[in-house]
Parts: structure tokens; C-alpha cells; sequence
């Protein structure tokens, strides 16, 4: 959600008009840099969406208002993408802290790790967009689950996709119909690194 969106959404949600010398209040900005921002057509972070649910006293993510006893803090690499079409790099491993609630991880355990990271292109729609944060539970040496969904790394360039075994060589599949799966056979196996498991989609509203 870019700022200007969210003027529109609180105005919404609170029955009030909300200019941006409030936005800016209740952020903890000045009203200068929320300016910025929307010139530049900056999107909120999850945390600064959380500030405004307490600051204005609304609900913009139910899931996170009404669980609260249910929440973890996960890494959120914001400048981090995975391509969801033919490969993407890692920009930096800048990272915050976002709260982020049990219920939107699938099989949640709290003995894994996750993070967040973006998704880049559209091979995995229309399951998971572009620009999606994708949920990411840490791989710890398990099998591979087949036709589940997965970030890893081949030939130094980061995709999400669904992987299979089969014997000697791993089916990589996309939902996107226009992409053609791809096989990775033998020896190039072990070029793969598997970073984790899809478990959750966190989709700006």
C-alpha cells in the first residue's frame, strides 16, 4: 500500500477526513517527508500499519487487531527479491522486524524460522502477484515436498517456484501456464540451494 492510499483508507475506516500533517503525527514523520514519500510513491511498511491501527484506534489487518497474542517478529529483507519468472538477484540484505501473525503461516512451528521477502514477475500467478511478501519458512535439511512452493538459488539467481523429485533430477513448475516447466537433472542437482518454503502470502491491501 503506497501512502496516498492509505490517507484514502484511514479517511475510510475512521469516518474522518485524515490530511497528511496527521498521517505525519501519527507515524512520528514530519509532514515534509510524508510529502516525500508520496512523490515518490513510497509503500507502508507492515509495522507503520500496525502504528496506525493504534494511533487512529481502526482496523486495517483484522488478522493482526485480533490476534495479538498470536504474533511473531520475523526478519522482513525488504530490498530482497525472489523472481517469480526468470531469475532475480539480491539487492542487499538490509532488514527490519515486522510483526506478522501465526495464523497467516501455514503448518506454523514455533521451532522453524521464517523471514519475508518480496516476489518479483508473474510465472506463479495467479497464486502469488508481483510485488507480494511471501512468507518464508527457513529449509532445515527436510525432503522436498513435492508441488510445493519454494525460493532457491541456481546458477546465482534467486526463484520461487513448485519443486518435485523424481529419482536424480528436480521438476521445476510455475502456475502461470505461458511458462514451460524445466527439469534440473544429475549432477546440476547440486547446484540448487533450497533457502525455504512458501507457507504464507502477505498481500498489501
Amino acid at each position: 500500500m503506497k501512502l496516498d492510499e492509505l490517507l484514502k483508507t484511514i479517511s475510510g475506516k475512521s469516518g474522518i477526513y485524515i490530511n497528511q500533517s496527521l498521517l505525519a503525527e501519527a507515524l512520528g514523520i514530519t509532514r515534509q517527508t510524508v510529502s516525500n514519500r508520496i512523490k515518490n510513491e513510497s509503500q507502508v511498511t507492515v509495522s507503520e500499519l500496525k502504528r496506525i491501527e493504534e494511533y487512529f484506534k481502526i482496523a486495517l489487518f483484522n488478522d493482526i487487531s485480533e490476534n495479538k497474542s498470536n504474533i511473531i517478529y520475523v526478519d522482513y529483507y525488504s530490498d530482497v527479491f525472489a523472481s517469480c519468472g526468470n531469475g532475480a538477484i539480491i539487492f542487499s540484505d538490509d532488514k527490519i522486524k515486522i510483526p506478522v501473525p501465526t495464523t497467516l503461516i501455514s503448518g506454523f512451528s514455533d521451532k522453524k524460522t521464517y523471514s519475508m521477502i518480496n516476489a518479483s514477475g508473474n510465472s506463479m500467478s495467479p497464486t502469488i502477484y508481483d510485488g507480494d511478501r511471501l512468507l518464508v519458512e527457513h529449509w532445515q535439511g527436510e525432503q522436498i515436498q513435492d508441488n510445493k512452493i519454494y525460493v532457491f538459488c541456481f546458477n546465482q539467481e534467486f526463484f520461487i517456484k513448485r519443486l518435485s523429485k523424481n529419482l536424480d533430477e528436480i521438476i521445476i513448475k510455475s502456475d502461470n501456464p505461458e511458462y514451460r516447466t524445466r527439469t534440473i537433472n544429475g549432477l546440476t542437482t547440486n547446484e540448487l540451494t533450497l533457502i525455504g518454503k512458501i507457507v504464507g502470502i502477505y498481500r498489501t491491501i
